[in-house]
Parts: C-alpha cells; structure tokens; sequence
C-alpha cells in the first residue's frame, strides 16, 4: 500500500524499501503479492486535514487518522471488493472480543464488502498482551464494520516472540530491521523545515505567561506545540509553550518545564467516535468513569466524562496532565477494552490560571512529583461551568499581569 510519493532527503523513497520487504515476506510465504495505490486518497482524507489543522493551531496525529480514513477503511473495501478477501489481518499489536470466530459466520450473517454494523456481532477493541507494544490507542477511530472483518494475529504475542517466530520462518532480514518512528511522511526530516514546504512562515511574537510581555519572535505558530521547548537567546530560564492563540499568532510560554501554566486537568473533545455504541452509562447518567490518555506511551489515567452535546463531552482527570494538547486524541478505556477517541478541541483552565495570584504571592505552590498542591481531583466540568471556565479564560491575560497590580 503506498500512501505518499515524496523522496526523502537521501534521495530514495522509504515506501519503496517498504513494498521490497512486504514482497520478501509474500515470496517466503508462498502467499500472493498485491500493490495498491491510495496517494490521492490519502492526500484528501488524511494530510490536507493534517495541514488545514496545523493552521488552526492544533497538533493532529495523522497515525489515528491514517487507520480510520485509509487503512481501515480504503484498503478494507480494496480488500473485499477487489480482492475477494474474506477478512484482513494486520500486524497491529491489538485484539478483538471475537479473535477468529467471526470467520465460522455464513453469508447470510455478514455480506461480503459490506461496512454496515452487525449489532449482534459488535466487536470489541481490546488491548493487546504486550502492554508495551499496545497499538489500540492508533486503532480508536476505525469502524466497527472494518472491526468485525479484521485479524490482528500479534495481539496474543510479545514483540520478542514475533521476532523468534520471524527468524525460525527464514526472515531475519526482517526480524532485525529497524522499527519506523515519528509521522511517516516525514520520515527523518526536520519537522520544520518539512512543514513550511507547506504552510506560509509568518512572524509572531513569544510572549510571557505570567508578565504578559514580548519575549522574542517565531515564524509561526504551527512550527510549536503544547510542552515543546522554545530556544530563547539569553533567556535565564528555559522557555516552554504553555499555550498557542492562532488568531494573532502569539505563543505563550512558561518559565521551566514544570511551571503550572503546563498541567490541566480538564479538556473538550469534539464528537467522540465510539467504536460500538456510546456506552449506555454516558447515555443514561450523562457521565461516565473510565480511563484517559493522549500520548500512546503515556500511563492511563482514571477521569470522569461528562456529556456536552452533539457527542462531545467533558474529560475531568483525576489528576493534571503536562502538555495536554489541543489536536491529539483523548483515548477511552475500561479495563482491557479501548472504547473510542475524540479529537481534543480545548483544554481547560491551567493550574496557573486557577492559582496565579496565590502563586505569585508565594501562598500556593504545587509539585509535579509528588502532586502536592491545590488540584481539581473531586471537580467535574458540567457544560454551564465548563462555558463559564471559558469566558474567564478569554480575559484572564488582561486580569493576571502581576505588573499591572493584577
């Protein structure tokens, strides 16, 4: 499957050397070898999205968005329709509540090709056994339809395991390679230098979150994300970004890599996709207790959601979140199952913008660490206190200068 046509910077395109290995596999198996082209498709669907976000000041994740839109959906129909395939394996490392059962059903339980849910045979996403290699997270966005006709042979198998197996089936070459890291277009190229081959420079002030004063310029807002390090030249701290406001092109940084501006504990997601339905508690009580992450390798963490309309909802953690970014996915979880994802549109308040004047005054500190401090642990955002969170928000930088007697 070939998604991008764009040479890296060596000159030779990593898709290529992909497709060689997948034949080497095909050919060591003894199992046909199939091409497909999905440039354009994933072009539309996927990295046009990616850059229309990047300009919205978000930070989106193009694995998520690449399974749902093209993996998971383009090549599952290329599959069926094409191919006359029966199901699609892929080596995610992840499980499912039916693992191979499905295959046992006739025609008349499941037509061939067809995306439409099977209430009687929902699937449930369920996290592979290697926690480490755990993939559901890149999994949370696709189709229950895709979900019923797809293997994921690995998820019962450590990653080390699978390299045994690899190697005693006479391919090392592949049990050795190297594993891919980062966004797969941009392969080892600088991030920056990548994406303003797409996206206009435009200069912008670096403004300090707790004295509201210019601290130096950047060349656009979307070459930074939430938590990333800004380089300042004679800065006596080192600088993060705290914050982005992509209307007048300012980045708000914080002093130190722990400053509280860094940690929320509340977000808004937009309209979450449930992989089966939306759990009937949320439907019922309009809250649901589960767990939370928006990094892959991050640990999960417990959080309450709260419904907010048109299928988004509130996600109160039980304890703040450094560089919780605006663009990720927020991932559900109960138990072993993965439940869906929404993509995250706002964060709440910061824990500096709930404690500034008691932390410039030395009456409030909170530690990262040990998480001694003022938090939000028993608050959870209704939408009505959620709104009210947000008006406060849009004026805070006026009401906050500590110079200004704030």
């Amino acid at each position: 499957m070939r998604n991008w046509d764009q040479l890296d910077e060596t000159g030779v395109c990593s898709a290529d050397r992909d497709c060689d290995d997948a034949e080497f596999v095909c050919d060591t198996l003894s199992i046909p070898f199939h091409r497909v082209n999905f440039v354009k498709e994933y072009w539309h669907d996927v990295f046009s999205n990616f850059l229309k976000q990047y300009e919205r000041g978000l930070t989106p994740n193009p694995d998520i968005m690449c399974n749902r839109f093209i993996k998971f959906d383009r090549l599952v129909e290329h599959a069926f329709n094409q191919l006359k395939a029966d199901a699609v394996a892929t080596g995610h490392y992840a499980r499912t509540s039916h693992g191979e059962s499905f295959l046992c059903l006739t025609e008349s339980d499941v037509k061939r090709g067809s995306n439409t849910d099977l209430p009687d045979h929902a699937v449930h996403l369920l996290k592979a056994v290697d926690a480490w290699k755990d993939q559901t997270f890149f999994l949370s966005q696709i189709s229950q339809g895709a979900l019923q006709r797809t293997l994921f042979p690995l998820g019962d198998l450590t990653k080390d395991v699978v390299k045994n197996l690899a190697k005693q089936a006479g391919m090392e070459r592949i049990a050795t390679k190297k594993e891919s890291m980062g966004i797969c277009f941009i392969g080892t190229r600088e991030f920056k230098k990548f994406i303003t081959e797409y996206l206009d420079p435009k200069p912008g002030n670096f403004i300090g979150v707790e004295d509201n004063k210019v601290k130096g310029i950047h060349n656009g807002h979307f070459l930074y994300t939430i938590g990333q390090r800004a380089r300042l030249a004679g800065s006596p701290h080192a600088m993060f970004v705290a914050e982005k406001n992509p209307d007048t092109n300012d980045i708000y940084l914080a002093p130190g890599t722990k400053h509280p501006s860094l940690y929320c504990q509340t977000c808004m997601t937009d309209t979450v996709r449930w992989i089966n339905e939306p759990p009937q508690q949320l439907l019922e009580k309009e809250t649901l207790d589960c767990f939370f992450r928006f990094q892959h390798a991050d640990p999960l963490v417990k959080c309450r959601l709260t419904s907010a309309g048109d299928g988004a909802v509130i996600v109160s953690l039980q304890r703040p979140v450094r560089a919780l970014t605006p663009g990720q996915y927020a991932v559900f979880y109960l138990g072993d199952e993965c439940l869906g994802s929404g993509q995250i549109v706002h964060n709440g308040p910061s824990l500096y913008d709930l404690n500034w004047k008691e932390y410039h005054s030395g009456q409030w500190s909170w530690d990262p660490i040990t998480g001694e401090g003022k938090e939000l642990a028993e608050m959870n955002f209704t939408q009505d206190s959620w709104n009210q969170w947000r008006r406060h928000l849009r004026g805070r930088l006026k009401s906050r200068d500590p110079s200004n007697g704030g």
